[in-house]
C-alpha cells in the first residue's frame, strides 16, 4: 500500500486499484495524506527523472504484473507468511534507504502509528499472505486476475462507506460486468470445476483487502504530517513486525534458502514494494493520479503472460476473455460524472 495526492482529497492505495483510492501497492499501490497539491498546481507538473514517464509507466506495469509469478516461485521453499514477510522486509528497506538518503524522519505520534497499524494489516500483511496461500493451489494467472477486481470492491463497499462517492448507472453497470467477468474466468456454466475454490477465495478475499484498508486510511490518515516514502515505510516497518510474529506462529524456520525463490522473495520487495512505489510517486506527481492509475489494467495482462510464457501455466479461452471483461467493468466504474457546464 502506498500514499497518493489527488488535488481534491487523499487516497490512500497499493500495486497494485479501487473506485475511491487509486492504485495497488504492489500493489498495488498511492501521495502522502498530507501532502498539500497547492505547490505542484502553481509549479506545475515536475519531471520524472532521465527516462520518459511511458518507459516508467511500462517498467512500472511489468514490475507489478510479475509479482504474481514472483510469490508463486517464493512459495515453492517457503511458507506463504514467509513470502509475505520477505516481501515487506525488503520493501522497508528499500523506502528506509531513500529516506536515509533525503534525510527524511518517519512518522511520529502513537495516533498515526496506530492507524499505520491497523493500514499495515489491511494492506500488506493480510492480503500479501492471502495471495501467498492462494498460489499454493491456484495459478499465478488467476491470482493477478483476482487481483483486478479490486476497483470493484471498492465500487460496492463505496455504495454504504462512502457518501461522497455516489454510483452513478455507469458505475453500477461496471460492477455487475466486472463481476461477470469474475465468473467467466472462472467457468461458472461448467460448475466452476478445475478451479480450486479455496486458493480463488484467497485471492479474492486478498483484493478485498485493499479497498477496506483505503477506506480506512481516508477516514483516519486525511492530514497526518509526513511524506509517502515515510508514511509508507512506517507502514511496512509494522507489518514485517506483524507477519514476523505470525511466521514464528505458524510457519517453520526454513531449512535452506534456494537461489531462485530467495531472489523471487528479494525482487518482490526491493522492486515490487520499494522501488515500484518510487516509481509510481514520480508518475503520479508528473502525469497525474488519472493516468498513473491506469497501470492497474496492465498488471493481469502481464501476470497472465508470465505465467503461461515463464511457469508453463495452461490458458483456457475464458481467463483472456473473463479478464477483458473484467477490465472493462473495472475501467466503467472509476468514471466519474463530468463536470457541468455553467447556463
Amino acid at each position: 500500500m502506498s500514499y497518493e495526492v489527488d488535488a481534491r482529497k487523499v487516497r490512500g492505495m497499493s500495486a497494485p486499484t479501487t473506485a475511491g483510492p487509486t492504485l495497488p501497492a504492489d500493489s498495488p499501490p498511492p501521495a502522502s495524506p498530507t501532502t498539500n497539491t497547492a505547490a505542484a498546481s502553481t509549479t506545475g507538473r515536475r519531471r520524472g527523472g532521465l527516462l520518459d514517464w511511458r518507459v516508467r509507466f511500462a517498467i512500472l506495469s511489468v514490475v507489478w504484473g510479475f509479482s504474481f509469478l514472483l510469490i508463486k516461485v517464493g512459495t515453492e521453499a517457503y511458507a506463504p507468511f514467509q513470502v509475505a514477510l520477505g516481501r515487506v522486509l525488503f520493501g522497508a528497506l528499500a523506502l528506509l534507504t531513500v529516506l536515509l538518503v533525503r534525510r527524511e524522519p518517519l512518522p511520529r505520534g502513537l495516533r498515526t502509528w496506530g492507524h499505520l497499524t491497523v493500514a499495515a494489516l489491511l494492506l500488506n500483511t493480510a492480503p500479501f499472505s492471502l495471495f501467498a496461500y492462494a498460489e499454493l493451489s491456484i495459478p499465478s494467472s488467476l491470482a493477478g486476475i483476482c487481483n483486478a477486481t479490486s476497483p470493484l470492491w471498492g465500487m460496492a463497499l463505496s455504495l454504504v462507506a462512502l457518501s461522497e462517492d455516489r454510483p452513478t448507472r455507469r458505475r453500477v453497470a461496471g460492477l455487475g460486468l466486472g463481476f461477470l467477468g469474475v465468473l467467466t474466468v472462472l467457468g461458472a456454466w461448467q460448475g466452476f470445476s478445475g478451479v480450486d475454490a479455496k486458493g480463488t477465495a484467497f485471492a479474492l478475499l486478498a483484493s478485498l483487502c485493499y479497498p477496506v484498508g483505503w477506506i480506512y486510511v481516508r477516514r483516519t490518515l486525511a492530514g497526518t504530517p509526513g511524506s509517502p516514502v515515510a508514511l509508507t515505510g512506517g507502514q511496512l516497518m509494522v507489518s514485517t513486525l506483524q507477519l514476523a510474529l505470525a511466521s514464528a506462529m505458524f510457519s517453520s524456520a526454513p531449512s535452506s534458502f534456494p537461489l531462485w525463490p530467495t531472489l523471487s522473495v528479494i525482487a518482490l520487495g526491493a522492486l515490487g514494494t520499494g522501488m515500484a512505489l518510487q516509481m509510481q510517486y514520480g508518475l503520479v506527481t508528473e502525469v497525474g493520479p488519472t493516468t498513473a492509475q491506469m497501470v492497474t489494467y496492465f498488471i493481469p495482462v502481464i501476470a497472465t503472460t508470465a505465467g503461461v510464457l515463464v511457469l508453463g501455466e495452461q490458458l483456457h479461452w475464458n481467463t483472456p476473455i473473463g479478464a477483458a471483461i473484467v477490465l472493462a467493468g473495472a475501467a466503467l466504474t472509476q468514471t466519474r460524472p463530468g463536470a457541468r457546464k455553467p447556463a
